[in-house]
């Protein structure tokens, strides 16, 4: 029952949240951040009453589940945007701006937080340094995919983020292994290869191996049923095979095999898309479909946010510098990539702001970074800071650039009464 209640108070603080924002113009995903530490630990969750709210971190933990589902569902979307026919257009300038982008952002924050390292040493050790920068060519592609759903962009810059920010993941995971095994060699003392080489390589390919074979089995499958009820049926049991195959961990060899389900179910989404010729119509049931998880996804986000990390002076210090560093590096790292590739300006000029949201993906290897004692503390600590930041700062950010790039666009969406709704800086009326 308290499960129950919890989750019902989640979806209600964070749906009535999005009539407060909208007077503020700012995107649903803040409302159902905002939501998030309402309903947790910090604030009505520190009352102790059962069901109010989530008591503790350690109660959140418990609704794990839904968010790994609802980030294997956003994940099966943006796999839907890597369609061939449009990546013939835009495939080799994502592919270099998603690449460069997330390696200038590492080398600049590790340059910065090294540097930092030198003058207090006690504070910030060398390890933690290295592992941050690796963080930081991390984005958060939820936030980003339901700014754009929101207000419906379109355009080059919104057709361009979308494989980008996949892209930037599957880079970022690299950049990690290999940064978390040079931090894991200074503490011991010992180089492994293995860990800082074969292993994340490893781990992007056997990802998109097992993406692309449960892609090419859902295409198949969906051809022996007709009704849109259980072709969807069959859409959501594939996303769930993913999540749950993408969560195996095994040895081979003294080699550690592990998965990840952001890039599985991409891949199950682009093989899908490609593979099946009503793959749209499918999109558009899952979106309806999926919508309630979406929320509560955001809303677990914002309370799973630690706002203890405010207690430590230096962790603030810290992660304003990180902060600061990131986002140049997102900005003229996706800025020069993209003229170098011959973008056109909106995309040179507004690409990397769309860029600054960070979250589930950079928490997933904060995480990871905690195995390594002292040094990973520090790490969690600092990336919890900055995901607090980004995510209530990052996808109005988002929905600005989208909005000076003339992307978002008056579409006078219609409620479910027939009333036209207009979001107040568009210029184009259309209505029913």
């Amino acid at each position: 029952m308290q499960m129950l209640l919890c989750l019902s108070v989640a979806l209600f603080a964070g749906l009535g949240l999005t009539r407060v924002v909208r007077i503020f113009k700012l995107p649903d995903v803040t409302a159902y951040l905002l939501a998030g530490i309402l309903v947790g630990p910090y604030v009505l969750g520190a009352l102790g009453v059962a069901g109010l709210g989530f008591n503790s971190m350690e109660q959140i933990e418990t609704y794990s589940l839904l968010s790994d589902l609802a980030l294997g569902f956003i994940a099966f979307s943006i796999g839907n945007e890597f369609r061939l026919s449009d990546l013939k257009h835009i495939g080799r300038q994502a592919f270099v701006v998603g690449v460069a982008q997330a390696v200038v952002t590492t080398l600049l924050v590790d340059a910065a937080l090294i540097g930092l390292h030198f003058l207090m040493p006690d504070k910030l050790p060398l390890p933690a340094a290295i592992i941050l920068g690796a963080v930081a060519s991390a984005t958060a592609p939820a936030a980003t995919l339901m700014v754009v759903r929101q207000y419906k962009a379109k355009g080059p810059l919104t057709d361009i983020l979308l494989p980008v920010v996949a892209l930037d993941d599957a880079v970022g995971l690299v950049l990690f292994a290999v940064s978390f095994g040079v931090a894991k060699a200074l503490i011991s003392g010992r180089v492994d290869l293995l860990s800082v080489i074969l292993e994340p390589l490893l781990e992007v390919v056997l990802s998109l191996a097992l993406g692309a074979m449960l892609g090419a089995l859902f295409s198949y499958s969906e051809q022996f049923y007709h009704s849109r009820s259980k072709r969807q049926a069959v859409s959501v049991t594939f996303v769930m095979l993913a999540v749950g195959l993408s969560m195996m961990e095994f040895e081979v060899g003294g080699i550690h095999i592990a998965f990840s389900s952001l890039l599985t179910c991409m891949m199950l989404g682009t093989v899908f898309c490609n593979m099946c010729d009503f793959s749209l119509e499918l999109m558009a049931r899952m979106d309806r479909w999926t919508a309630p998880l979406y929320v509560l996804f955001f809303v677990l986000s914002g309370a799973e946010l630690e706002l203890s990390v405010f207690r430590d002076v230096y962790v603030v210090m810290i992660g304003l510098l990180y902060i600061a560093v990131r986002c140049l590096g997102k900005y003229y790292g996706a800025s020069f990539s993209a003229r170098s590739v011959g973008c056109s300006p909106s995309i040179v000029k507004y690409l990397g702001i769309t860029l600054f949201p960070q979250a589930g993906v950079a928490l997933g290897m904060a995480m990871k970074a905690e195995t390594l004692g002292a040094e990973g503390a520090i790490v969690a600590n600092i990336t919890l800071f900055s995901v607090l930041i980004y995510e209530l700062v990052g996808p109005s950010l988002t929905r600005e650039a989208l909005k000076k790039a003339g992307e978002i666009t008056e579409g006078g969406a219609v409620s479910a009464r027939g009333e036209v709704i207009h979001f107040h800086w568009r210029q184009r009326h259309h209505h029913k």
